[in-house]
């Protein structure tokens, strides 16, 4: 069995209940990925644009669907200590399908890591004035990487030390820029901008972190038991998104403007450049991890090559840094958002077919108590596949109705359960099998 030496992090195999962590130490990674320089952006974006109170339950609404999304994948890889690509391979995936996941997601997150890491270099340039962006480009996205190295431990510990510091900066930084004005009247106050709507301001906070909660069992699987997700999930969400999400409203609505985060850097100098620092590194490393053990998912189910995280993340490191440093990453900024649209379909398939259709639960409860991976899974599922694209495309041309994000999730999930339904009836079987490898890993 794999196991965590050498920082491979049971990337394919099960977390044993013994390398279980407490609930506060994956909760303040969880915060770390919300609470960042892009959460604030998005804050100041309803404030220029929206009232405090339309702000507000829009962020709510957003979270919330976020935490049902965080919360029902997270607690299924609590219960098998499975990351989010490996899990998918017995929720409706298979071998194949799962492999075509870890891809996605491994594609995604190293494109936002190079694109953080841009962000990450342009900070210290502006703060310090020494070198070139290149240059910080490397250092920044090596550090990075280094941390990643060294697995789950490391990115809790360095989680302890960021996300206290990222906070603390961000209030000096709103202290300063709501300096002479009175709470009660931005409350009350009129958004500078054109005005948001709330579909579109819902649309804005569910869809901006939907791949995170969709890789939530990347941490959650160090979990100790679904309780302990409930609780991540909901003090994460409101904690990371609402608390966020509200403090930039308001330095919106001060400053009558959606561009806070320079106006935080020029009032707040080397604090400003804090936030930028301690908020890069806690997302990326995010980042850099869940991409690694997307990648070492999609070449053992490819190829069945067991190449250990360790390598992997080296390898996405570099080449995400690479990309950073030459500049080319910016181009790939729409290609990222079409991946996003691709992933919400996958929570509503695995949501439908771990805990509705519950197809190879007895294979999963059999060989957890092994502490094993079941001995067989299914090839690919060609219905999966189907409810995949009708999910994707959805969510890609229906733009005008409801929220794109949650649509795709919802109508990926449906078409599963109505297809598995239909080719059950057509093909005479109580439950649908498709063909088994017992080569799982």
């Amino acid at each position: 069995m794999a196991n965590v030496h050498g920082g491979d992090d049971y990337s394919l195999s099960r977390v044993p209940l013994e390398a279980r962590r407490p609930m506060w130490e994956v909760l303040v990674i969880r915060i770390g990925s919300l609470a960042c320089v892009s959460q604030l952006m998005l804050g100041a974006a309803l404030g220029y644009g929206m009232t405090f109170w339309g702000a507000f339950w829009a962020t709510m609404l957003g979270s919330v669907l976020l935490q049902v999304v965080s919360y029902a994948l997270g607690a299924a890889a609590a219960r098998e200590g499975l990351s989010t690509s490996l899990l998918s391979r017995w929720a409706g995936f298979g071998k194949m399908g799962s492999s075509i996941i870890g891809g996605v997601i491994a594609i995604a997150l190293m494109g936002w890591f190079g694109v953080q890491n841009t962000v990450f270099a342009e900070g210290l340039l502006e703060a310090t004035g020494l070198f070139n962006v290149q240059i910080w480009a490397m250092i920044t996205g090596l550090a990075v990487t280094i941390i990643v190295v060294f697995g789950f431990r490391l990115l809790s510990l360095t989680a302890n030390i960021s996300v206290p510091l990222f906070i603390l900066a961000v209030g000096f930084a709103m202290y300063q820029v709501l300096s002479g004005h009175d709470v009660g009247q931005l409350i009350q106050a009129k958004p500078a901008g054109e005005p948001l709507s709330f579909a579109v301001a819902t649309t804005m906070v569910a869809g901006g972190f939907m791949i995170g909660a969709i890789i939530t069992p990347d941490l959650s699987r160090f979990m100790r038991s679904e309780k302990d997700v409930f609780w991540m999930t909901l003090i994460g969400t409101f904690v990371g998104e609402l608390g966020m999400n509200m403090m930039s409203v308001l330095m919106a609505l001060a400053v009558r403007s959606s561009d806070i985060v320079t106006i935080m850097l020029s009032l707040a100098g080397w604090i400003g450049a804090a936030i930028v620092i301690f908020s890069t590194i806690k997302l990326n490393d995010i980042n850099l991890y869940s991409s690694s053990l997307g990648i070492t998912n999609m070449l053992n189910a490819l190829f069945q090559w067991k190449v250990n995280r360790v390598t992997a993340t080296w390898a996405i490191g570099i080449i995400g840094t690479v990309l950073s440093m030459l500049g080319i990453i910016n181009y790939f900024v729409n290609f990222l958002v079409f991946l996003g649209v691709a992933v919400p379909p996958v929570a509503g398939i695995m949501f439908v077919d771990y805990y509705i259709l519950k197809r190879d639960r007895r294979i999963l409860d059999e060989s957890r108590e092994r502490g094993a991976l079941p001995e067989s899974c299914e090839i690919w599922n060609p219905v999966t596949m189907a409810a995949w694209l009708v999910g994707f495309l959805v969510g890609y041309f229906v733009t005008d109705t409801g929220i794109p994000a949650i649509n795709s999730l919802i109508v990926g999930g449906l078409s599963y359960y109505l297809g598995m339904k239909v080719y059950a009836l057509v093909s005479k079987q109580s439950q649908v099998e498709f063909a088994k490898t017992h080569e799982t890993v």
